[in-house]
């Protein structure tokens, strides 16, 4: 695991001793994602340059330093992330006459991008990464992001100059990175709590959507970040739409026991390649169903007891720990449980603005993050549960959608319009239950428009945001799956395609990566999406419970009273420490005075929530806590930025 970044110029016209400089400052910036090791490569010739940090994790010597040069010296890379099958893809290679020096997933994917070209070596690539790689026979320069969207990869422009990186940290060590603030990107907050790709909360500033390409020549970076259109340029290699359709058109049509023993097989495979490191690993235990089933393949393949970790909270009633001392106990790993404070949680608080570098709002990432301090004490890699949820129906809100969408439709359509026309008069009321939440669905055209009223935070927060204009996500279509499926394959696509990487695969990688910790998700393997969206949805929705078939997978190693569980989420109480420890903290930035001086938020109508929930009027913690993310992120890149431009000055 690593970080990178880059910049390219329109024209070659900067030496090569400053186009390293600033390339090894934007590189350096991310020392917590690659402490082992760095390295610049430059040509000015070209007016490109790459920066890497590395943590190492497989080939420890020298023979793994990035950026690395294919032997043909056409191909530079600089990478983030791990290739599952290497090994499988180096014996192909090394049967059509490539030789390696050293074993590292780095020079088979330069050997790869020799033998196949550039496009079809990443698609032959099964793995997380986000990729920088320049040819200089082309003379251009290629960004890849793996399928699922594991790894964070930013670009934009600085001025005149192109510029990528890991984090945007990378980003604003560039002397001409200005980019203010993008209203848009802001809604885009208030609404899910993150800012999905490809949108970032910068303007002329993006971020590369899994499973895609993007390449830049000098003419490109020329033309400028106004005429960029994500939508146009960038290349899906991997498009999780079109990859469910395919599978659900062509449907498993085995019984159930004949799916329990594929899944089986494909996780047990899954687990194992992501066990591959020449470092400690360990998995993230919870004691739900997800990390319980990566724990058991572990340990079933595994010769000595596996390392696990987990978090357990005082006095609260998010506290999980003992159902995952269950589990490691039965499984007999070799468990690592800590229980924290209130205190130790709200010690995270002020971190997270560095931590994340972009506004992010889910409070899970607050126990998310006391777990990776935690396993850093003794692996540098760990797997995690994510994806079972995504792919197996795990999530309650999903009933709760298709049950409102089967009501409204026995509702004549007039009377459905009427009531949909009066709950816009009710505002952010309808996102706090009774008959304003259900008439906020009746004019809804599919189940895409029932389902984002179940996640939505701010229901319309374009008239929050000043100037701003909310633009379409997936949550915004009436099907996302376009006609094909159910509408639960419908909400899952939504969440596999935006929550799952720009929430949970984003709240993973930088808590992880902030320790110097490599995360790593088996359920998301490719193969394991693309056969649990070819399944029945009898197989996933069951009467005895969601999740249906990974937990018969589950019962062949654990007993049934472990299995069993109701949901339980990996939450943080929220409203308990705005009410008391984080106060004064959050009074501070929300202050009527300091937003309009601001001038990002309808201050009147932030306040007033905030004075609503100190008064018991309503439980509006999970729209003020968005908002103040966005204000201590504030702070911190002001002073991000104050640092650089004092630095130049210099």
């Amino acid at each position: 695991m690593c970080g990178l970044a880059g910049l390219l110029r329109p024209t070659p016209d900067t030496g090569a001793d400053r186009l390293s400089a600033l390339a090894r400052a934007m590189g350096d910036a991310m020392l917590h994602r690659g402490p082992d090791d760095s390295g610049v490569w430059a040509d000015e010739q070209t007016g490109i340059a790459l920066a890497h940090r590395r943590l190492s994790i497989l080939d420890l010597s020298p023979l793994g330093h990035q950026p690395m040069a294919s032997a043909d010296q056409r191909f530079v890379v600089a990478y983030n992330g791990e290739i599952y099958n290497f090994a499988e893809l180096r014996e192909v290679l090394v049967a059509r006459g490539h030789a390696f020096r050293g074993h590292s997933d780095t020079e088979v994917l330069l050997a790869a991008a020799v033998e196949w070209g550039v496009e079809d070596a990443i698609a032959r690539c099964n793995g997380m990464f986000a990729i920088a790689l320049w040819d200089r026979q082309e003379q251009c320069l290629w960004l890849a992001r793996d399928r699922v969207g594991k790894k964070p990869l930013y670009y934009g422009w600085a001025g005149d100059t192109f510029v990528f990186g890991s984090e945007l940290k990378a980003l604003w060590q560039h002397p001409a990175f200005d980019n203010p603030v993008d209203p848009d990107s802001l809604a885009l907050l208030l609404r899910l709590d993150y800012i999905p790709a490809p949108h970032a909360i910068h303007a002329d500033t993006f971020k590369l959507l899994p499973g895609s390409l993007l390449r830049m020549d000098a003419r490109t970076v020329a033309v400028g970040a106004k005429s960029h259109d994500p939508a146009r340029d960038q290349r899906r290699y991997w498009d999780a739409r079109e990859r469910m359709a395919a599978a659900i058109s062509q449907p498993f049509t085995g019984d159930v026991l004949e799916a329990e023993n594929r899944l089986d097989t494909l996780l047990r495979d899954s687990v194992a390649l992501r066990m591959v490191a020449d470092v400690p690993v360990g998995v993230f235990l919870s004691g739900g169903t997800d990390s319980s089933i990566v724990t058991a393949l572990m340990q079933a393949q595994s010769r000595h007891p596996v390392r696990t970790f987990t978090i357990g909270f005082e006095r609260s009633h998010h506290d999980e720990a003992h159902l995952a001392r269950e589990v490691a106990e039965h499984l007999h790993t070799a468990h690592t449980e800590l229980y924290v404070s209130g205190a130790d949680a709200l010690a995270v608080v002020p971190t997270l603005p560095a931590m994340f570098d972009e506004p992010f709002a889910d409070a899970s990432q607050v126990p998310t993050a006391l777990v990776a301090r935690l396993a850093r004490t003794a692996v540098t890699v760990a797997l995690s549960g994510d994806g079972g949820d995504e792919l197996f129906y795990g999530y309650k809100r999903y009933d709760r959608a298709i049950r409102n969408w089967r009501w409204q439709r026995r509702i004549p359509a007039p009377i459905r319009n009427a009531l949909a026309r009066s709950a816009r008069q009710h505002g952010e009321a309808s996102r706090t239950g009774g008959f304003a939440a259900l008439a906020a669905e009746m004019g809804a055209r599919g189940i895409g428009d029932v389902y984002r009223q179940r996640i939505a935070r701010w229901r319309d927060p374009a008239r929050a945001v000043t100037g701003s204009k909310l633009p379409e996500t997936f949550y915004d279509q009436p099907d996302p799956l376009r006609g094909a499926g159910t509408p639960a394959d419908a909400m899952m696509l939504a969440d596999f395609a935006t929550y799952l990487p720009d929430d949970l695969l984003c709240k993973v990688d930088r808590t992880s990566m902030a320790v110097s910790l490599e995360a790593r998700a088996p359920l998301l393997d490719w193969r394991v999406a693309e056969f649990a969206w070819s399944l029945p949805l009898e197989f996933k929705r069951h009467t005895s419970g969601n999740k249906y078939l990974l937990k018969q997978v589950l019962r062949r190693y654990l007993p049934d009273s472990m299995v069993d569980r109701g949901k339980r989420g990996f939450g943080a109480p929220v409203s308990q420490w705005l009410i008391a420890d984080l106060r004064e903290w959050a009074a501070a930035l929300l202050d009527e005075n300091r937003l309009r001086e601001q001038g990002y938020f309808d201050a009147g109508a932030v306040h007033g929530l905030w004075q609503q929930f100190l008064g018991g009027e309503r439980k509006w913690h999970t729209h003020l806590w968005n908002v103040l993310m966005f204000q201590a992120w504030q702070e911190h890149w002001r002073a991000q930025r104050a640092r650089v431009g004092a630095g130049a000055a210099g």
